[in-house]
């Protein structure tokens, strides 16, 4: 017992202690740019026209769940494309970003990669999506009346207002307090994405501890798609917790890279529970996030089944 309360317990605290400058000096620096630009980033999002995915992928790569939360928002009023909503989604990095920045648990070429990959996946995606959906709108809706336009405008400010309401609901329910200002924010985070990688590093050494690396090993071993599943299931929690279990299990060595990208690429944070949250059309709810799921399974498959995966190792 004394030998198991070294080797994890010990061993996870002083990890985690190590850790906490350098998580909070990212979360600093981080907080500052969603504070200072969100509103600048939701404005130039609205004037982007058909090169929604573009910016909406490449304003995804920072690492926080505002920005998908405030995609939701412009989706559910009909500011911007489901294309551009889904880039965002795909792209956002969520925690994964700030705990591999940190933690020196990886080569910063492969942390470099997997944003590229995210960003890059996302924006192709999204261009596709509102392809697809270009191909089969009704062209009486593209040639509305201006009853129609002010209806629909009226139904935006309706929808904005709801997801506002929304957004400070989850807020209040994970008692974010973004309102006091970045510092605020910055500690609230470290602490609680501190906690999380504490958890979880208990638990994976814990395993380790009474299975055996080897044993482990062998359950993945010969069966990427279990991997793959496995990350899926997890990443499509909407909660920062599930990109910090699925970095820490890559870290690990548990998930391959296949299944990291399955894992990170429909994890969205906060956006999806938003979406379900305001959004009214069920269906097309379900569509996005058969989307996401998707996007994850096939990208995933392609890098561990054609070894793509090396990529990030």
């Amino acid at each position: 017992m004394l030998d198991f309360l070294e080797e994890v317990m010990l061993d996870g605290l002083l990890d985690v202690c190590k850790l906490l400058p350098f998580l909070f000096l990212t979360y600093l620096l981080m907080e500052w740019i969603e504070h200072k630009g969100e509103e600048k980033t939701v404005a130039f999002m609205k004037k982007a026209g058909p090169f929604g995915p573009l910016f909406g992928g490449a304003i995804g790569i920072v690492p926080q769940c505002g920005f998908s939360a405030a995609a939701a928002n412009l989706y559910t009023g009909r500011v911007i494309s489901v294309g551009t909503l889904i880039a965002v989604f795909l792209s956002t990095s969520d925690e994964m970003l700030p705990i591999l920045l940190t933690g020196n648990v990886v080569p910063l070429r492969v942390t470099l990669t997997l944003v590229a990959v995210k960003a890059i996946v996302g924006i192709g995606v999204g261009f596709l999506v509102d392809f697809i959906v270009s191909r089969f709108e009704n062209k009486d809706a593209v040639h509305a009346n201006e009853e129609t336009q002010e209806h629909e405008q009226n139904e935006h400010h309706h929808h904005e207002h709801e997801v506002h309401i929304a957004i400070d609901e989850i807020c209040e329910h994970d008692h974010c307090h973004c309102e006091k200002g970045v510092l605020h924010s910055a500690v609230h985070h470290t602490l609680t994405i501190s906690g999380f990688i504490l958890l979880v590093n208990l638990l994976i050494g814990t395993a380790v501890f009474f299975l055996g690396e080897e044993f482990i090993g062998s359950l993945f071993e010969g069966r990427p798609l279990l991997g793959i599943l496995l990350a899926l299931v997890v990443g499509i929690v909407p909660n920062c917790a599930a990109s910090v279990t699925l970095t820490e299990l890559f870290a690990a060595g548990v998930l391959s890279g296949g299944a990291l990208l399955a894992g990170l690429l429909p994890g969205a944070g906060v956006g999806v529970l938003v979406l379900f949250r305001v959004n009214h059309h069920r269906k097309q709810n379900l569509v996005i996030l058969a989307t996401l799921l998707l996007t994850g399974l096939v990208i995933g498959g392609v890098f561990d089944l054609t070894g793509l995966s090396a990529l990030l190792f």
